[in-house]
């Protein structure tokens, strides 16, 4: 089997289409793969990295805000458009797939667009609850969609496509280790555990909060275990507030990191989760079950995060604040709650644990087993 994935721009992108590569792997370990994607984007280093081929093509998004340097921007993006369409016939032909999937980006677009026209099945994967422009258009052209919740279809023309929600592939290692004995190893002991970040480089209203909480449970002695990754927009600032605050960046309940690498170990530690609502991210918290504070970013594409939250919001499994709504006094009002609350932080819990869906991997594989069956009907 040849498969085709295109998709780029962010991890957000990224990651499925790798994750789906490695899904088909473990049913097909003969297939062959060809990623397409931007040759400036992360693709062009994670896609290498995991060990697959990239065929680049230039493209880019048009800028709405009237600026000097958007109309610049614009111009440009023109010009790609121009050529996007030769350069994906190029990269399907020579690499003749069986079956074309997209995971998003603006690079998904003339890639997957002209794979289906040239009779290739194909599908896509739209990862947040909101779907992304891209998306949107592709679902009209391609064989089947693949959904991470199903409230995705409230914004597109459902009648045009055959759709499976297959959720979101995480991690392997996220399931790997019990919460006793994520414990053991951090150092910490039974009570509260609290896991807050915003990502790699950090979000500065979670920092500002997080810093006031830390301060808080510290001063007032209570059971909290508390581990905080501020990020490289903290670095500056975050460790330096600790200090003034007489507050050890390491201790019997407190870890404090610019970055954490141990993803999995923290998330199965922790029992409530206090960051921002990347699909990815949220998937992992359905995966293990977690309770959540969840603060969208504001400044993504369609608001996409805002809509992603609400899933687990209206389910019970998260309080939703509006970036623009966050202070430092609601925030540890709704940590303290939890705090004496215990019985409602386990139902947030096994409430956000029945959100996942259990069998994406399965799931995946059956469109792809759809497809390439399509594909050798079609080859006959």
């Amino acid at each position: 089997m040849r498969v085709l994935l295109a998709g780029g721009g962010t991890g957000g992108h990224i990651n499925p289409a790798l994750a789906i590569a490695d899904i088909i792997k473990t049913k097909y370990p003969d297939a062959e793969f060809l990623f397409a994607g931007t040759p400036n984007g992360m693709e062009a280093k994670l896609v290498p990295q995991a060990g697959y081929k990239l065929e680049t093509i230039k493209i880019a998004g048009f800028q709405r805000k009237i600026s000097l340097e958007n109309i610049k921007r614009n111009v440009q993006a023109v010009v790609y458009l121009a050529s996007s369409g030769k350069r994906a016939t190029e990269i399907v032909k020579n690499f003749n797939p069986d079956i074309a999937i997209g995971t998003g980006g603006y690079v998904a677009g003339p890639v997957i667009r002209k794979a289906a026209r040239m009779g290739v099945p194909s599908a896509i994967h739209e990862q947040n609850a909101f779907p992304g422009v891209t998306n949107k258009l592709l679902s009209k052209e391609v064989d089947h969609v693949m959904l991470t919740v199903i409230e995705a279809l409230e914004y597109m023309e459902k009648d045009k496509f055959e759709y499976t929600v297959t959720g979101l592939p995480v991690r392997s290692d996220i399931l790997k280790i019990t919460k006793a004995e994520a414990r053991k190893k951090l150092g910490f002991d039974d009570e509260m555990c609290i896991l807050s970040f915003g990502g790699s480089l950090g979000a500065g209203c979670i920092n500002e909060t997080m810093a006031e909480a830390i301060k808080w449970h510290t001063k007032e002695g209570l059971k909290i275990n508390h581990i905080h990754g501020y990020g490289g927009m903290g670095k500056d600032t975050f460790p330096q507030e600790m200090q003034k605050a007489g507050i050890k960046l390491k201790s019997n309940r407190l870890r404090i990191t610019e970055y954490i690498n141990d993803m999995d170990v923290c998330l199965a530690a922790a029992d409530l989760v206090i960051c921002r609502a990347g699909a990815s991210t949220l998937a992992e918290l359905e995966a293990a079950g977690k309770a959540s504070i969840l603060i969208p970013s504001p400044i993504v594409a369609g608001n996409h995060q805002f809509h992603n939250a609400n899933v687990l919001g209206k389910a019970g499994a998260a309080v939703v604040i509006e970036q623009k709504d966050v202070s430092s006094e609601k925030i540890i009002g709704h940590i303290k709650e939890l705090y004496n609350n215990p019985d409602k932080l386990s139902i947030m819990s096994q409430s956000c644990a029945k959100l996942a869906v259990k069998d994406t991997s399965e799931r995946i594989l059956g469109v792809v087993d759809k497809l390439y069956e399509k594909s050798k009907k079609r080859k006959k």
